[in-house]
């Protein structure tokens, strides 16, 4: 159902990515903002655009979910800190598409039978992506390994300063930073990132035809500080951690095939091991080994400067972007759970200065 103003749209919560996906739905030609969940009752009432940052565009934010629902919308970037699967479901069967960065970007159908149901009977598509996981760790891969043959190991790996991510009371007491070793090594985050890294690894798994473990393995690592590092969160002392890295790995007779890596530091002075960026700094890659092996760095998906990165941090932005720019096409799709394996190419759009709608 559209509108002849556009595929009408709703951002679900205005945290860093639904700031940026306002900017994007307001940019995009094809679609047309229509209203706003937000958490926060001092956000109720305020016009969207203000709360994202812009002038004012004329709607306005609600705490209410049963006006969202109630809204006639085709679509919600559904972009809270943690998913709610109720919600989505409420949304889906109001007969709202849900494109969301926080899951769902490869489910398994055991377990994801609600939000089916929940398609079926609204008419709608669900459609989880993002960038890492996401693009980086599954469309990227899969793109980039249709060029290689006899493929052995598939690769996605960021190497991010994780100084330059605005939410301290994440990266303290979530991401366990500044923290001790065995802190850290217990805190929920190797759970709630695995959710999301394990589909990605299994639907490069599934879709290349490895034979692999059924089971992912999820490894963590931590390195501490040696000497006080400066950072948004505070001093880090000496002997607290600095510096983590997870991997996911899928494997074939005990070697891995297909790998998901994340390297968070604290920048690279002082620390123990001393981890490094190396002489191609912080970027994302993806390297599929085969014949031949091709590797891939993107770079400009992490700021420039840590000051730059805490007003507004390109990781976010780009997570917020997949998900804006594959509205249409999931409008467009048939009603069910849509993955990147069930939707054509995805693409961008032209800045309104150069477009054809100008």
């Amino acid at each position: 159902m559209t509108t002849d103003g556009g595929t009408r749209v709703i951002q679900w919560a205005t945290g860093g990515v639904g700031k940026a996906a306002i900017e994007g739905v307001l940019a995009h030609p094809e679609l047309e903002l229509v209203g706003a969940w937000v958490h926060s009752a001092d956000k109720h009432g305020q016009d969207v655009g203000v709360l994202a940052g812009l002038d004012p565009v004329g709607v306005t934010a609600t705490t209410s979910i049963d006006e969202i629902l109630a809204m006639d919308a085709d679509c919600v970037v559904y972009s809270p800190l943690v998913a709610d699967e109720a919600q989505v479901v409420a949304l889906l069967r109001s007969g709202k598409n849900v494109v969301t960065p926080v899951g769902w970007v490869y489910p398994n159908p055991a377990s994801s039978q609600a939000v089916e149901d929940a398609c079926r009977e609204g008419g709608v598509s669900l459609h989880g992506t993002g960038i890492h996981p996401g693009g980086i760790t599954e469309r990227f891969p899969l793109m980039v390994s249709a060029i290689s043959a006899q493929v052995t190991h598939v690769r996605a790996e960021e190497f991010s300063d994780i100084r330059t991510y605005g939410a301290p009371d994440v990266v303290r007491h979530v991401m366990a930073f500044g923290g001790t070793p065995e802190e850290a090594l217990a805190s929920p985050m190797v759970g709630l990132l695995g959710s999301g890294f394990k589909a990605s690894v299994r639907m490069v798994v599934a879709e290349m035809g490895f034979d692999a473990d059924p089971r992912i393995e999820s490894l963590q690592e931590v390195a501490v500080a040696t000497q006080p590092i400066d950072s948004p969160i505070g001093v880090i002392e000496p002997g607290l951690v600095a510096a983590r890295r997870f991997h996911w790995r899928a494997l074939v007779d005990g070697v891995p095939v297909v790998t998901a890596t994340v390297n968070w530091y604290m920048g690279e002075e002082h620390l123990d091991p001393p981890w490094e960026f190396g002489p191609e700094g912080e970027r994302f890659e993806v390297e599929v080994t085969g014949d031949p092996d091709v590797k891939v760095t993107f770079k400009g998906l992490q700021p420039e400067t840590i000051e730059e990165g805490l007003v507004r941090n390109p990781g976010i932005v780009v997570t917020a972007n997949h998900c804006v720019n594959a509205i249409p096409y999931v409008v467009a799709a048939e009603p069910g759970v849509r993955t990147y394996l069930d939707l054509p190419l995805l693409a961008g759009r032209a800045a309104p200065h150069l477009g054809a709608h100008r």
